[in-house]
Order: structure tokens, then C-alpha cells, then sequence
């Protein structure tokens, strides 16, 4: 439903296909993303996987239409009491792990990016192992302005990629930066002049390490993520019990309350 996989020779592509507009990560994308992965993971005929979006643009970031009253739905109506934090807490973990298949594949993943990539969509190619961009693409840590603390791998693996500083002004500001200043902070690891030219970087660096031996490639990747993967685990886990714990509220239902209505939202610390 939200995933195509296609299968090159020894790469596999991966193509986000909705059914959200914007290819926004729906119930779909969380349920078959691990799947997929696990898959990949599993079958020694793959050597790299490439992981781009349908459309214009690579990926809205979280359909929050229907996740919102998927994910906050169990505690809207309990007054904060603790069962409905603790389905929210394990709702959260689902969609952690769910990303974190993709970081833990032991394959090369390789992200090839045009147009919109926004909020959920920074935590996917965050996972991914190299980024490359369309020179039109469009980056946004966006979640701040959503309401709520990015708690899907943003926060956790960014810093290793982009530095502290320039994550701190992404996440607390929300805004919108192109692909240039995302080649520059080192967001992507290069930019092309068009979604074509974009998709054939991504399969020619996946080309290029499957001619490696697969067991150095999985075993570059175990070694690189060695001191990585507990400070990412560490911050997961903090984040999924501070948002069970604090992201439902007014200005949460606000800010869906003004996506909807198209209009400003006013935020006002409840």
C-alpha cells in the first residue's frame, strides 16, 4: 500500500508511493517499512538498496489526518491516566523500530531525494546510509511546528550527520532549507541537477558496493555504528516516554486544528 520494491540486479529499490498525498507516511508505511527491511536484511542475494520517493517530492512526513487520531486517539479521553500513556509510549516504539530497520539493515541504503522532504521524511533518510538530493529539494525538521518534539530518529541520528549547532536551529525553528544549504551542512552527500540525474547517483553508489564483499560491507556498517547505535537506542527511548508523557495537548490539536483550516496556528503553552 505505501511501498514498491524493485528489484535491479543485486539492488533493490524502494519507492514511497502514499497512498497519502506526498507519499505521507500513513498506518501503511509503519506497519510495512520493517517488513520490507527485515526482508532486504535477510536475503544474501541484496547487496544495496535505494530508497526514493513517487511523484514530485520524496515525502510529506507524517500523514497527520490519520496518525494523530491512530497514535494520541487512546489517551484523548482518559485524562491523562496511565494506560492510555502506555499505549501511546508502545505506539511510539513501533514507529521507532520501524526506522530503526532501516538503520540496522545491514545492507547499504542509499536515499535519493526530490522535491518536499519533511519531518517523518528527514527521519527516513536520517536512517539511511548516504543522501543524495535533487538541486529543487526541500529539507524541514518540521515537528516544532506540529506541536510536538521530533521522536522518530531525527534528533537521535542527525547530530552524528549535521553537527549539534545546525540541528538545534532545524528542530527549534522548523524551517525550510534547500538542497544547496543541505550539500553544505552536509545533510546530502551531493546534489543533482534533476530527480533523474538524483535516482542515478543513489543507484550508481548502490552499483558500486554491491561489486564489495557483502560480509566487509555488513561488517563497515556494525563497526561504524558501534558507538552510535546506544546513544541513538538512549535517545529514543527518552524521547518516546517524554512525548507518551507530555505531547498531548492543546497547542498538539491546535496546530492540526490550523493545518486543516489553512490558517496561522496560536500556540499558547497548554
Amino acid at each position: 500500500m505505501s511501498l514498491q520494491v524493485e528489484r535491479r540486479g543485486p539492488v533493490v529499490q524502494v519507492t514511497l508511493v502514499g497512498p497519502g498525498k506526498g507519499n505521507a507516511m500513513g498506518p501503511h508505511f509503519w506497519r510495512e517499512v520493517p517488513l520490507v527491511f527485515a526482508a532486504l536484511d535477510a536475503d544474501d542475494s541484496v547487496r544495496a538498496v535505494v530508497v526514493t520517493g513517487s511523484g514530485d517530492n520524496f515525502c510529506y512526513g507524517l500523514d497527520l489526518r490519520t496518525m494523530l487520531g491512530e497514535v494520541i486517539g487512546p489517551t484523548g479521553d482518559d485524562g491523562g491516566l496511565a494506560r492510555g500513556r502506555t499505549v501511546l509510549l508502545h505506539k511510539l516504539r513501533s514507529m521507532q523500530d520501524a526506522l530503526t530497520t532501516v538503520a540496522a539493515c545491514r545492507k547499504a541504503v542509499a536515499a535519493a531525494i526530490s522535491g518536499w522532504c519533511i519531518g517523518g521524511g528527514v527521519d527516513l533518510v536520517a536512517a539511511c546510509d548516504v543522501r543524495y538530493a535533487s538541486t529543487e529539494a526541500m529539507f524541514s525538521v518540521r515537528e516544532v511546528k506540529a506541536g510536538m518534539v521530533a521522536d522518530v530518529g531525527s534528533l537521535q541520528r542527525l547530530p552524528a550527520i549535521i553537527g549539534d549547532g545546525h540541528l538545534r536551529e532545524l528542530a527549534l525553528t522548523g524551517r525550510n532549507i534547500t538542497a544547496a544549504r543541505a550539500e553544505r551542512i552536509g545533510l546530502v552527500n551531493d546534489v543533482l541537477p534533476d530527480p533523474a540525474a538524483t535516482l542515478a547517483a543513489a543507484h550508481a553508489f548502490a552499483e558500486e558496493i554491491a561489486a564489495n564483499p557483502p560480509l566487509v560491507v555488513a561488517g563497515v556498517k556494525d563497526v561504524l555504528d558501534a558507538a552510535r547505535s546506544p546513544v541513538v537506542e538512549t535517545g529514543l527511548r527518552y524521547v518516546r516516554a517524554w512525548n507518551a508523557a507530555f505531547m498531548p495537548s492543546h497547542d498538539l490539536f491546535e496546530a492540526a486544528s490550523a493545518f486543516n483550516e489553512h490558517r496561522p496556528p496560536r500556540f499558547t503553552g497548554r
